[in-house]
Parts: C-alpha cells; structure tokens; sequence
C-alpha cells in the first residue's frame, strides 16, 4: 500500500475509534466514581511500570536527554496529577447545591457536573508523557472516553506510549494513535465533544478552525514569550540560579520557559556574571548528560540563525559556558542576548531554547508597560520581596499563569487551573478545574409541590399586580 493509501486507512481507523468510543459513553454516560478512579489508577500503575522505558525513549527522541529530567518533569508529575485527582474526585463529582431566590422557594437548586463524552487529545513533542497523562487525567476524571494524538516528533516515545495504552485500557476507554499530519489532521476534525490542543500559536489556529466545523469546544495550550521582571530587591545571585535553571531545563524547550528576562539597567551586568556561574555550576561540560539536545536539526538551524540574525542586528552574545556549541550532539550553550531590538527574531518568534535576551530597564513602569505591549503571555515570572512590588506586576499585567520568586513552578500545583490567555491559549486543565473543563455544568431546578409561581399566572389581575409590585422593588 502506497503513503496516501496508508493515511488513508489510518484516518478512517480514527472513526472507528472514535464510533466505538461514543458507543461506549452512550451505554455507560456517567460512570462511577469508583470506575474513574480504577482507571486512573491503572494508568498510574502503568506509567509507574514503563518509567524506565518512557525516559530512554524520550532521550533517543531527543538525541539525549537525562533519565532523571525525564522522572522529575514527566513522569512525577504525572503520577503526582493521579493521586490529586483520585483523592479529591468524589468531592469535585458530588452535585453542588446553588442558591434560589426567595421568589423560588422552597424549590432548590444543584450543579451537575456530567460527563461530554469522548474527548480528543493532540500531545506536543517537549514533555510527551506529561502532556498527555496531564489532559488524560483531567478528561477520566470527568468520565469521559479519550483518543490521544501523540506527537509524529517524538516516534519512539509514540511507540512506547501507544503501547502502554493498549495494555491498560480497552479501546472504547482510551486510544493513542501516532502517525503524521495527515492523521493529524483527520484526528482534529473528528466531532469530538471536547478537543485539548498543545503546540504552536500558528497550529492552533488551524486546529481552532478544524473543530469549528463541528462547533467543538477547545482548550488551547499554546507558547508565547513568557517575561521575567527582575526587580531591584531581590538577590542576583538567587535570582540568576532560578532563572537560568527555568531556561535550561529540557534546553529551554518548554513552553513555559522563560523566554526574556527585563532586569533594571543597573544589574544586567552583574545578573550576566551570575547567570553563567550558575549554568557552569549546573553543567560543569556541556557534553554531560544531564544537559538536553536540542530536538531535532531543523530546531537546532532555528536557534542558530536567532543568534546570527542578534549579532547582524547589534545585539551582545554572552556565551554563559566556555565550551562551544556542539553541532554533532545538538547541544547549545546557553546564552544571553544584550542590546536586543524589537527587529530581531529572537524577540519576535517564541525562542523554545537556550537563549535569553536580557533587556534592561529604568523603571518598573517601563518593564510592566514592555511586558503589556507585547502579546499576553503562558507564564510571567516576578521576583520581588516586596510583597507591595509583586502586586502591583500582578494587577497591571496579565498572562496565562505566574510563578513569584521562581520559574515555571505555577505548572506543577496541582490545585492550579493551567491555562493561557488570548495568543497563548484559552481554557485550562488540572485538578478540578480540568475535570470542570471536560464536564458537562448542569444546572438543575428541582420545583417542589407547592410553590408561588400559581400566584403569577395568568388570568393576571390585582393579585398578580400586587405580588410584582414587591418583586420589582
């Protein structure tokens, strides 16, 4: 079978799929608390089994990536979302009561939280594992049936995944499917009842106006340039150690990275010197494992020509190790960007790397007034001890979530919604707010057997007058 014909089949496998999934819903709509939380557990037993797996696969995907990165950003997290979730899902499950007028009476109110359906998931390439398990959690919470897309750029870790799904769930319970953008963009236009997408702005869109054709509702996990304002309390040394790691961790190939940092014009130099003792404290080589590739060449040729595009255009580059680059291994030595203009690329387009551009500033007015021109961002780092400093950041900025005093944290509270905001996305996961995102908020009115409502009906006469007199007042 020819490359078309073989998308061909694996799209219409995509329906069967997704027919067998909706067919199971509809004999089962709201399965029991007791049966969600099985089946969470059973794809914590089962990413508990495969960890050692899922890590050297990640890292061949990668060219390399530490196995430790891997335990501490994927696979903990992950399992740390399960438990979460299994220990507070009845209580998020239960119907909650809501208030009734006094007009309403003694008729009462609930909200119901019920299941949509079979919800798609499109999982992006940088954290595989935990951005599918995290929107994978959220979605068997709320009882519903999942199909995972798993990433075309990470095939190994595809491999491994579908497989570990296979073994712990029948197919109208969960699927992940891999294969290219040809199923890519067969699985966005299925009518899922809910669609997660994480990945580019650009993407999004696409995958937006996909699901428009069914009216699908969407949350999308986008990227953007996530500021750090460095404000003049806090230490340099602390700060610079917090960022840098933020920057490099997984070589900066997190959406919610640190993507510039605005430090005052006073401490950029000093904030430099900082930086790079602490990247040559956290790899003393840069051939050490501990330190991720860069993905893929195609990546690799993108952060470069950042950098050359910088340095054609006057920007400073301050390499923050003395061991070059390394092409071969795609390793890049982390670096800062001083005097950077708005005409470069590295402050137009999300850097998803090992680079910084540090931008200096005189006053916080100009750092927040900076961070508000651009477009509203995944994440926003403040690091202030001044709790009156931090609120105000807060209040006059806005962005997708916040860590203070530290980088990318925000992510991993469980008790957090996670989401973006306009160009970096919309609708959030985790915990309660993302079985909420995949549920169904029913309000129901329970109307008791006497009420005042006979009092309002027509023939309307004096009676009916007197009575909304009082209401209206």
């Amino acid at each position: 079978m020819d490359q078309t014909g073989t998308a061909a089949a694996e799209i219409e496998r995509l329906r069967t799929l997704f027919d067998l999934q909706r067919a199971a819903h509809l004999r089962d709509p709201v399965p029991s608390v007791a049966r969600r939380r099985v089946r969470l557990e059973r794809l914590g037993a089962a990413i508990r089994g495969a960890t050692v797996a899922i890590a050297r696969a990640i890292s061949e995907d990668f060219g390399n990536r530490a196995p430790q990165e891997t335990v501490l950003a994927e696979v903990f997290t992950s399992l740390e979302a399960i438990r979460y979730t299994v220990r507070h899902l009845k209580r998020w499950t239960k119907p909650e009561p809501r208030a009734v007028s006094v007009w309403h009476r003694p008729g009462y109110a609930q909200l119901h939280r019920q299941p949509l359906g079979v919800v798609g998931i499109v999982v992006p390439w940088n954290y595989p594992l935990y951005l599918a398990a995290g929107p994978l959690v959220s979605a068997l919470g709320a009882g519903n049936r999942a199909m995972i897309k798993l990433s075309e750029a990470a095939p190994r870790f595809g491999e491994v995944f579908a497989r570990l799904v296979r073994d712990t769930f029948a197919e109208d319970e969960v699927a992940a499917v891999n294969g290219g953008a040809d199923v890519a963009e067969g699985f966005v236009r299925l009518p899922f009842d809910h669609l997660l997408f994480t990945g580019s702005t650009r993407v999004g869109r696409q995958v937006m106006r996909a699901a428009s054709e069914h009216l699908t509702p969407v949350t999308l996990e986008l990227g953007g340039k996530s500021p750090v304002i460095l404000c003049d309390d806090f230490p340099v040394e602390l700060a610079a150690r917090r960022i840098v790691y933020g920057k490099c961790v997984n070589a900066g190939q997190t959406c919610v990275a640190p993507d510039y940092a605005l430090v005052p014009a006073s401490r950029v130099d000093t904030f430099v010197a900082a930086a790079g003792r602490a990247v040559q404290a956290y790899f003393p080589s840069l051939r050490s494992p501990d330190y991720t590739s860069i993905a893929s060449e195609r990546h690799y040729a993108r952060l470069r020509g950042y950098l050359d595009d910088a340095a054609e255009r006057g920007a400073v580059a301050h390499p923050l190790h003395p061991e070059p680059a390394d092409p071969a291994a795609r390793k890049l030595a982390p670096t800062i960007l001083t005097g950077v203009s708005l005409a470069m690329r590295v402050m137009q387009e999300e850097i998803f790397g090992p680079i910084l551009p540090v931008i200096a500033y005189e006053r916080l007015d100009e750092a927040i007034g900076f961070v508000n021109a651009r477009p509203r961002p995944l994440a926003l780092y403040a690091f202030s001890n001044d709790r009156a400093v931090v609120d105000r950041i807060l209040r006059g900025t806005m962005s997708g979530g916040v860590t203070v005093n530290d980088t990318m944290l925000h992510v991993a509270q469980d008790a957090l919604p996670f989401g973006g905001v306009g160009p970096s996305g919309m609708g959030v996961y985790h915990g309660r707010e993302g079985v909420d995102s995949f549920s169904k908020l029913r309000g129901v009115y329970y109307q008791s057997r006497f009420n005042g409502l006979s009092l309002l009906l027509p023939p309307y006469g004096a009676r009916f007058k007197r009575l909304i007199g009082l209401m209206l007042r």
